[in-house]
């Protein structure tokens, strides 16, 4: 009997931690994290801010946490297998680069919103946000046939297309910003594509 109690307890302190990890990486993305206090983290899923404490030891640790969590998060946003469809690697990006990803940062890629709070951070946290955009950059570059540069440049045209759709008050320029990265990011893509068929089609030529 004491055993269930205290696997019930358990049970409970977990959900409420995954919990606050939803909501609290929400409100990190739309509203900045180091501008939102604990008590509204808290506050978010219904329970008193001095509660904070039995999760995390500090704020800084739940950042950590986070951010961890949200490279994961990208990394299955934009991660495709470089035998994977060329169809299943469109809608991907078609989906990075929407209006409704620009307009919804709390449902979407950190990256997009928290970057320059990951930059502000110690050591470990860009340590961590490292491993994940070099992993997200090594599935791209495979699919790019080994391009590494191409796969940053394609990377940070991404990010940097969702950010400037965010920072824009105009719909027209807002979705032009979308539809142009959108565009640019798909022909490297396919250029790359045309470029391995051609290389796998080509037969040595006899002296």
């Amino acid at each position: 009997m004491k055993d269930s109690r205290i696997r019930r307890r358990r049970n409970r302190k977990q959900e409420t931690r995954n919990a606050l990890l939803h909501s609290s990486s929400s409100i990190a993305k739309k509203s900045g994290f180091e501008t939102s206090g604990v008590d509204r983290f808290m506050g978010s899923i219904g329970m008193a801010g001095g509660t904070f404490y039995s999760h995390f030891e500090s704020k800084d640790a739940l950042f950590a946490v986070l951010v961890e969590r949200e490279l994961m998060n990208t990394w299955e946003m934009l991660a495709v297998r470089a035998d994977a469809s060329g169809a299943d690697f469109d809608e991907r990006v078609r989906a990075y680069l929407s209006t409704t990803h620009a307009l919804h940062p709390e449902d979407g890629c950190a990256l997009t919103s928290l970057a320059c709070e990951i930059a502000r951070a110690g050591p470990a946290i860009r340590t961590t946000a490292e491993r994940g955009l070099a992993k997200l950059q090594w599935d791209w570059r495979a699919r790019l046939g080994g391009d590494g540069e191409s796969a940053w440049t394609l990377l940070a045209q991404c990010v940097g297309g969702v950010t400037l759709a965010r920072m824009v008050e105009s719909e027209a320029i807002r979705s032009e910003i979308l539809i142009s990265s959108l565009r640019s990011v798909l022909r490297a893509f396919d250029a790359s594509k045309d470029a391995h068929r051609v290389v796998g089609n080509s037969r040595p030529s006899r002296a």
